[in-house]
């Protein structure tokens, strides 16, 4: 029989402690790739899914933080630029004058941009051409388009916003906004503004269409989902997370989510055109 001493047991016990307390370090803390905080900024259209995708993402990502903003894609975009943020978020193109700072685009999804007026508008589609003569204030009356004698109150997203911006790419071509429109800062804004005035006219994200308001159809192509799918709903744009060089580490983890199998699901089930 061995026999220890007391001054041996308390070695042993000590080492035995210092070995499980090692031990529960390895399997219970967060490793590096699993733990820390992503910040995310831009269009407003983005920040409703990126909110999901986050939400998501920590599900298997515990340890992991991720602060989302809106603020609209020009936003985004100088905040990422300038490395406030880790993701900038933006529903349109990059313009020439962003590009060259070492930017990268990681492609999402697309979305379609509903034409939008009150659910009790008799008015249910027009022309890309009326869309672009009233959104110019070249056609300032109901009555000049189908609909009972009552001004056209225009209400568009304010400037910075990739929604305008696209819209203003897809629709207006070479025409202005009128100085004329009220501008709202959000899609959420906007819905409410046009919900509430039966002589009003708008344009958003699809994501944002409900029983509210009413979605038009645009040379004679009903808004749906379908259609945007299927290419024939003529106003969709790209929606990006856009990163200063490739990601990295968790960052890195979070946009390789937003694209896998799983994240483009959930895009698809917020009423988005997924990629993948």
């Amino acid at each position: 029989m061995c026999i220890r001493s007391g001054k041996g047991w308390t070695l042993a016990l000590t080492a035995a402690l210092l070995a499980a307390t090692l031990l529960l370090a390895a399997c219970g803390g967060a490793s590096p790739e699993n733990s820390g905080t992503i910040t995310v900024a831009g269009s407003t259209t983005v920040q409703p899914l990126a909110e999901k995708l986050a939400n998501a993402f920590r599900n298997t990502h515990h340890d992991v933080h991720i602060s989302i903003q809106g603020g609209g894609s020009s936003t985004g975009v100088k905040s990422v630029a300038n490395g406030t943020v880790d993701i900038g978020a933006a529903s349109r193109e990059l313009e020439e004058s962003e590009q060259g700072q070492g930017l990268v685009t990681h492609l999402l999804c697309r979305d379609a941009i509903a034409v939008v007026t009150h659910p009790d508008s008799v008015v249910t589609g027009l022309s890309a051409r009326q869309v672009r003569g009233i959104f110019a204030g070249d056609i300032t009356n109901w009555s000049q388009v189908g609909g009972a004698s009552a001004a056209i109150h225009v209400i568009a997203r304010e400037e910075g916003s990739g929604t305008r911006a696209a819209f203003e790419e897809l629709v207006m071509e070479d025409s202005l906004i009128t100085a004329d429109a009220i501008l709202l800062p959000s899609n959420g804004a906007l819905r409410t503004a046009v919900s509430g005035d039966p002589d009003s006219i708008g344009f958003l994200s699809f994501a944002y269409v409900n029983e509210t308001i009413q979605a038009l159809a645009i040379d004679g192509v009903t808004a749906t989902r379908e259609n945007a799918v299927a290419g024939t709903y003529p106003i969709l744009r790209p929606l990006y997370f856009l990163t200063l060089g490739e990601p990295s580490g968790i960052v890195k983890d979070f946009i390789d989510f937003a694209k896998s199998v799983e994240g483009q699901a959930i895009m698809k089930a917020e009423g988005y055109i997924g990629v993948g």
